[in-house]
């Protein structure tokens, strides 16, 4: 798997993208246009090693995080969650997404509208399964989080399709 982050520009974006879809590689174009947040900060990034990650990880969030698996639909402690706060990346602890973003998708994984900022996260073009999706990653670990999808409600019309695993809830 290949990723490329901050493309500096459209037209490097652009030619990034086109060849990844056609070799099956997978391309960070960050950070996305997909949410209505106007936050523009950088993010500084969080690098470990396979050990290291490991050890701060169970095997089930390593195997989501790390190696871009997917948890059971309807297993997540996190799905039927109404509390107010916030949802964190499970390695880095990077904010995500609030709960004020949050809905049932029906799904069976946590779904929410918008993260809580632009540059939070990152999103991939994904190849995988034999059919083209787009990844959506933690901007500070690169933890694979979930995908996003262009069936949500309003304002944004967006469904980040999280897995529950990769996050971590605080409540407010």
């Amino acid at each position: 798997m290949i990723r490329i982050a901050l493309l500096t520009t459209a037209t490097a974006l652009s030619l990034s993208m086109t060849a990844c879809a056609q070799s099956g590689d997978k391309t960070a174009v960050t950070p996305t246009s997909k949410s209505t947040s106007k936050a523009s900060t950088a993010i500084e990034k969080v690098v470990k090693t396979d050990a290291e990650w490991k050890k701060i990880l169970t095997p089930e969030q390593y195997h989501i995080t790390r190696e871009a698996g997917t948890e059971r639909p309807g297993t997540s402690a996190l799905l039927h969650n109404k509390e107010h706060g916030i949802y964190a990346c499970v390695g880095c602890s990077l904010p995500l997404f609030e709960s004020k973003t949050k809905f049932d998708s029906g799904t069976g994984w946590p779904s929410f509208w918008a993260p809580i900022s632009k540059p939070n996260v990152l999103v991939a073009i994904d190849n995988s399964f034999g059919s083209t999706r787009e990844e959506v990653l933690c901007a500070r670990c690169n933890a694979h989080l979930g995908h996003v999808f262009e069936d949500g409600p309003q304002p944004t019309g967006l469904r980040y399709c999280m897995n529950g695993v990769a996050l971590k809830f605080a409540k407010k």
